[in-house]
Formats: structure tokens, sequence, C-alpha cells
């Protein structure tokens, strides 16, 4: 006799209903069937909240926060700006806030003592993510973020931040990080006098970097060009689903239903996505066939990836599912974040033109206007990007964007800071910390170097935010270039 959970079974026979409501139509009408849905969905809503209000007798008295509906709690009342929305919350109930979400709890933390104690002296305890279905989909929660934490996560970060995105690693393939930066600077030098929408260019940017230095010896020519514009697309599709809140993820009861459709585009985008990056594997071994050898000299992190997937010593191995999941994180994770934090601060700076004369002139001291900016400059110039946290009590006017507040200061971004930690802290913070310096940087520095920038006639700069997956502009930035080099050739 086979034993099938019971999670299982429900789900099988509520799709069996379900089916069976969908197509005998004899009967029973659409509005029947979606009223009959509805008291079954009620039914199963008012027995978890039930549950959960019986299980929480006894259990140590919850964080402050505000009073939610029975069943969705506080899910009606969230605000599309979350961020915003979280500190106006922060200011009325304290550092630490309770949300009801559906059938979980959230716990908002809005204080440096409080993010201390979450991100580093208890981070253990915290070390695990809750996996939205979307997520789910795509890697299978078999990726850096969303793996939970034990020997199998500690050593795809230790490949992350120690192999692929190590100093020294960076160093090597500084040349393809300048070519595409020198690409795009073309670019926009061909398109003088004319709009030029500076997030998607920079997004191009940090994909064309992240994806060479991922598969760049694997994948060349035209060939690459056609992959990268394929690659591009199905990204943009992921991060904006990633970005919607799911009801599967509040009500996972609900998941099987997919009321929204997210897993079913989600789906068809992870289809795509592995089509790709299957065609890249099946390449690369293709040409370590021909070859007859595994050990040829290192071309990108694609090889050195597959030849650890074939080393038999390895305490816990590496699978094909992690060698696809490391690709994804890495294109995922590098291209929007850092593209967005440059589009973020070229909107500042063109908001205060004294702060962009000020960078220039700090850049002309530093380069000169013979020549061209290299990442070798940028220790020299303090540009910093706009990251920054909004507590009064420790930054004077938080919400006005003045990099000189930082010239006077040695402020630590690592995550030791915890003032400061724009790329957070403890075993998860961000695992390309050292690329997302270099390429943010090196990417401002060489914009406001080359240019000048200014709004196109009849407009008016926006540097409204709009919440998501990453934070964005609500409106992309779209600004006319005017090239400030004397020499042509500095833009070839």
């Amino acid at each position: 006799m086979t034993l099938i959970p019971s999670s299982v079974r429900f789900d099988y026979s509520y799709s069996k209903i379900w089916s069976w409501l969908s197509k005998n139509t004899n009967g029973i009408d659409d509005f029947s069937r979606l009223f009959f849905t509805l008291v079954g969905v009620f039914a199963i809503f008012w027995y978890t909240w039930m549950y959960i209000k019986s299980n929480n007798k006894g259990k140590p008295t919850s964080p402050p926060g505000p009073r939610g509906l029975p069943l969705v709690g506080n899910l009606p009342f969230l605000q599309p700006d979350l961020h915003s929305y979280f500190a106006e919350l922060a200011r009325t109930y304290g550092p630490v806030v309770k949300l009801q979400l559906g059938c979980k709890i959230g716990i908002l933390v809005t204080s440096p003592s409080t993010a201390r104690e979450v991100l580093r002296d208890q981070d253990i305890v915290f070390a695990n993510r809750d996996v939205p279905a979307a997520a789910m989909l795509v890697t299978g929660g078999r990726d850096i973020a969303w793996n939970p934490y034990g020997p199998e996560w500690r050593m795809l970060r230790k490949i992350c931040v120690l192999k692929m995105l190590s100093n020294a690693t960076l160093d090597k393939v500084y040349s393809l990080r300048r070519r595409e930066v020198r690409e795009t600077v073309g670019y926009i030098h061909s398109k003088t006098g004319s709009p030029v929408n500076v997030g998607e260019q920079m997004f191009l940017t940090i994909l064309n970097v992240v994806t060479s230095m991922l598969w760049g010896g694997t994948v060349e020519g035209d060939a690459r060009a056609s992959l990268g514009a394929e690659f591009r697309h199905v990204i943009s599709e992921v991060t904006e689903i990633f970005g919607l809140p799911n009801i599967s993820d509040f009500f996972p009861v609900l998941a099987p239903l997919d009321l929204q459709g997210l897993i079913k585009r989600m789906g068809k985008s992870v289809e795509k996505l592995n089509g790709i990056v299957d065609k890249i594997i099946d390449q690369r071994l293709k040409v370590e066939r021909e070859s007859g050898s595994t050990t040829v000299e290192f071309k990108d992190f694609l090889q050195f990836l597959l030849q650890l997937k074939d080393e038999e010593d390895s305490k816990t191995p590496m699978t094909m599912d992690h060698i696809k999941a490391l690709l994804l994180d890495m294109v995922v994770g590098g291209s929007d974040t850092s593209s967005n934090s440059i589009e973020f601060t070229l909107a500042e700076v063109m908001n205060k033109p004294e702060v962009m004369r000020k960078a220039q002139q700090e850049l002309d001291e530093a380069v000169g206007k013979e020549n061209i900016v290299e990442e070798t400059h940028v220790h020299k110039v303090f540009v910093n990007a706009w990251a920054i946290h909004r507590d009064p009590s420790v930054w004077e006017n938080p919400l006005e964007f003045n990099p000189d507040r930082f010239l006077n200061s040695k402020w630590d971004f690592s995550g030791s800071d915890f003032n400061y930690f724009p790329f957070g802290s403890g075993r998860r913070s961000c695992a390309g910390i050292a690329m997302a310096e270099r390429m943010v940087l090196y990417s401002i520095a060489t914009l406001l170097h080359s240019f000048d920038w200014k709004v196109p006639e009849g407009k008016k700069l926006d540097t409204t935010e709009k919440f998501g997956i990453v934070l964005k502009l609500k409106n992309p930035l779209v600004a006319i270039p005017t090239p400030r080099l004397p020499n042509p050739a500095l833009y070839e």
C-alpha cells in the first residue's frame, strides 16, 4: 500500500473538484461555479484563521502593529511603495512591527540596533528565507538567494565570493568591463543632442559585462550578441514577475489554483531561460569534447563551474542544477541592481547642477580631459551611489541628496556599520559587493567625466521611486548628453 502525504491528497482532490466544476456545465452555470468555489475558499480561510488563533494562545506577546481583517490580515491596507509605507508604520508603532499577511506573519525591523540583532548577533536564526512560489519555479530554491542555510548554501556562497567574484578574479577580467563601458560611451556619443534612456543603456552594459564573465569565452561574436538580446528580454520578464505580489505566497493552500496566472507566466519565462542556458552549457561541453581535455586555459566562469562539477572529492557535490542557479543568480542579481543605482545617482546629480559641476571638477583633476576614466582612477575620486538611509537621528537632512556628507567621514558599507549597510549584512549579505562597487563607481565616473547631461526641453526631472524586487525610478531617466572632452578619439 502506498501512503500519499495529506497535502498531496488534498491538492489532488481539490484539483479534481475544480476540474469537475469547470467541465460539467449541465445545470451549473458560471455564477454557481463561482459561488461554490468562493464558499470552499472561504471555509478554508476560516479554518486556517481559527487554527492560527488557537495556536497563538499562551505564546509570548507579539510586537505591536496595525489591526487587520479576519483571514486576510493587513494585506488590503498595504500600499504600493512598501518602503515608504513601512517607514510610516515604524513611526507609529516603533522599530519592530508585526504584520499579518494572510496566513503568514511578517516582522518589520527599522532601527540600527534591531538590524544588528537580526543580521549579526542572531543571524543563524534568521538565515533561512521563505521561498516565493515564482522563485521555486525558476531555480527550485537551489540558488544562493533561496537555498536554506547549510552545507549546500555554504558551498555555493564560497564558490561565488571566493572564486567567481573575488577581488583577484575581478581584476583579471577588468578588460571585459572596460570594453563594455567604452562601447556604451561610444553609443551615447553617437546620440549627442538626442534623448538617451540612461537606465536602459546601463542595464545593457551591466548585463553584457556579467554575461561576458559567465560565458564570454564560450559564446563569441554575433552569436553572443544575439544570445544577449534574447537573454535580456527573458530576464526583464522574470524580474517583473518577481516584483508582483502573489496571493499564492500569502495563502499557500491556493497555490495550485494560480489565481493571478503568475506561475503560468513565470513557467513560460523559465522554459525560455532553461533553453538559453542549456544551449550555452551544451556548447561549452562540445568544445571540451572536441579538445579532448577539460584543463584548457580559463576562459569564463561556466568553464570553471563545469570543472568543479566533475571533481569527485567535494563533500557537497556541484550539480547541473546548481550551475544553472548560480548563472541565473549572477545575471538577475547583478544587472538590475547596479543599473538602477547608476540611474538613480545620475538623476540626483542632474537635479543638483552644483553637485555635477563639483564631481566633474574632481574628475578633471584626477583624470584630466585628455584621458578617459579607468577603474584605477576611481579611488582618487569620491562618487557615492545613492544608498541613503532615512533615520534623522543618524543623518542630517536624510531626504536630501548630498554626497558631501560622506567626504569627511569614513563609512563602511560592507555590512559592519548598521547605520549604513546598502549591501545587507551577515551571512545573507550581497555576494556581489566587489563587482557592484567596481561597476557602479566606474560607470558613474565615466558618464560624468565624458558628458554634460540635461533633461529634454519641456520635460521635468522626476526622481520619484517605484517599489519592486529592485527599487527603480518611477519614470525612466531620459537625458540629453553633450560631449565635454576635446578629443573625439576618446569616445571611440
